[in-house]
């Protein structure tokens, strides 16, 4: 296999595990974040801002990439890793949600997913076959199988204002389409993988919240002998108990000698509640995304530093924390005048602090389950204890 995963300990009070993942660009250390670079980039930050804050694997967003500026020219380059400047593990998603969730969608069906390009209309259609391409051209150590992504709830399905609709199906059987499509695309990808050698294909379960679903996606697609799994179809608008019950439920079906990685999570009571259940890969583009709003995360609980009581707040995001933002004596009150100002500058240094705040806890994660005392991580984290704030 492309990627080799080595369980290094665990934890006697829950599903906890530590261990580390190996690919041809370098290891990295599970319980792993990684930080979002949607389009081969994260907005307002250098390779070396992420370096600094100790990710050691990042996500690109195959749809993206392959709309823009195309992935046959950043093959041209010679893969991502050398057209971003990024040396570390990269993961790539299939470019499937993206194409459900983001685009104005004309067809789904056996084939794939024809939809609109967001940058200039035209009709792009997208099958596993082509998704995979994609990926082997990105050259990411690790890619995703095109996977049938069905509606979050029923609502969503009937909804006029929602671009997905059941056409004619209940919601029940349109997440048994999703499952059954799932394991098929699956087929198709496996054949199309050109890079199996130095690229991980990673199968992608969903089910909703349907335990039964859930259970027959695991044995599809754990059906094929693949480098990793990944929980898919949660954290998409479910509350944050549904979250974490599914996530259970799932996490335990899975093969235990290979990655488990949930898809687009999260805050950090999700991500530990998941460890606790035993998945040992995330992503989210919170840390970023909401750095470029103002919302700094802290060991406490998120604050917002648009916010008129830290205008005059001389003292640092977080007492606690060792970013270059923090240390470097960048106070709440600055901050808050660079937003208030248009200066990007604010973006830049809450985006830094906010990653190095995800990848402080998964440090501390890791410290916890080889230390075996799990409890611990409560009292140095009290942002992820069952009574602090969402």
């Amino acid at each position: 296999m492309a990627i080799t995963f080595t369980i290094h300990g665990s934890s006697t009070e829950n599903e906890a595990r530590v261990g580390r993942v190996e690919t041809p660009h370098g290891g990295f250390d599970t319980p792993a974040f990684m930080p979002v670079a949607t389009a081969a980039a994260m907005k307002g930050l250098t390779v070396d801002h992420v370096r600094e804050s100790r990710s050691q694997i990042i996500l690109n967003n195959a749809y993206h990439l392959m709309l823009r500026p195309g992935s046959d020219r950043v093959a041209r380059f010679g893969g991502s890793h050398k057209f971003m400047r990024w040396d570390g593990p990269i993961l790539t998603d299939s470019g499937g949600y993206q194409a459900f969730s983001m685009s104005d969608i004309n067809s789904v069906n056996e084939h794939g997913v024809t939809f609109k390009s967001f940058i200039d209309g035209s009709k792009i259609e997208l099958t596993p076959e082509r998704s995979i391409e994609v990926q082997n051209q990105i050259g990411a150590d690790i890619i995703m199988a095109f996977d049938d992504c069905p509606p979050t709830r029923e609502e969503d399905c009937v909804n006029p204002g929602k671009k997905v609709r059941l056409k004619g199906m209940t919601y029940l059987e349109r997440l048994e389409q999703s499952n059954d499509r799932t394991a098929r695309w699956l087929d198709r990808c496996v054949k199309a993988h050109a890079r199996s050698s130095d690229q991980a294909l990673f199968g992608i379960v969903q089910g909703g919240t349907d335990e039964g679903l859930r259970r027959r996606s695991v044995e599809q697609v754990c059906g094929h002998d693949l480098p990793g799994y990944a929980i898919g179809g949660v954290a998409v608008g479910e509350g944050p108990e549904q979250i974490h019950k599914t996530v259970a439920f799932t996490a335990r079906l899975l093969p235990q000698d290979r990655p488990r990685y949930l898809m687009g999570v999260g805050y950090e009571r999700d991500i530990v509640r998941a460890v606790a259940a035993g998945v040992d890969m995330f992503d989210c583009v919170l840390p970023t995304r909401n750095g470029r709003k103002a919302y700094a995360f802290t060991r406490t609980g998120p604050i917002k530093l648009k916010n008129a009581k830290f205008a005059d707040d001389q003292s640092p995001i977080d007492e606690a924390c060792g970013c270059p933002t923090c240390r470097g004596g960048y106070s709440r009150g600055y901050l808050r005048h660079l937003f208030a100002a248009g200066e990007w500058l604010g973006q830049n240094l809450v985006s830094q602090h906010n990653l190095w705040h995800y990848q402080s806890l998964l440090l501390d994660i890791r410290q916890a389950i080889r230390d075996d005392c799990w409890s611990s991580l409560m009292d140095s984290w009290p942002v992820v204890r069952d009574d602090a704030m969402s």
